[in-house]
């Protein structure tokens, strides 16, 4: 059975319900058990157990939001410590384009160093049933990803 630890942090609730679609998509794939947590709860002990990483977050102020740096910046040391190398994904709520904050987070997991799965999926503006469908399309075919073995 594979893991799939999928972390958000959401200020507006935008986040929250795309982390919440793609994390419905993502149970549904048989072999792979899907943990969703928010960025504050989520830690080094959950990312240690993850075959897979999921970010869900906003893009504030053209960047990364700070709660998801700041889990970032909570699990780097014990991530590099254990030796850490799992795939991760990114999905982004953005009010502006959203692509700053992508480049800021991969740089950061670069460090880790996490191999990215996927290109960042950003979703601009206010979500719409549009933006959960990609979201739930997106969670889920990193969890199929993760059962097959590909990542």
């Amino acid at each position: 059975m594979k893991s799939l630890l999928l972390v958000y942090h959401s200020q507006s609730g935008a986040s929250a319900r795309l982390a919440r679609a793609a994390w419905n998509a993502a149970r549904a794939e048989e072999g792979v058990a899907v943990l969703l947590r928010r960025a504050w709860d989520a830690g080094s002990a959950d990312l240690a157990q993850a075959d897979g990483l999921l970010l869900v977050a906003a893009e504030n102020s053209g960047t990364l939001s700070g709660s998801m740096k700041d889990f970032l910046d909570r699990v780097y040391y014990p991530g590099l410590e254990r030796e850490l190398v799992i795939p991760y994904a990114l999905l982004l709520s953005a009010g502006n384009d959203g692509r700053g904050a992508a480049r800021q987070a991969r740089r950061i997991l670069s460090g880790f160093p996490f191999p990215p799965a996927a290109e960042p999926v950003i979703l601009r503006g206010a979500v719409t049933d549009e933006h959960r469908v990609a979201a739930a399309e997106f969670g889920q075919a990193f969890a199929a990803g993760l059962a097959m073995g590909i990542f």
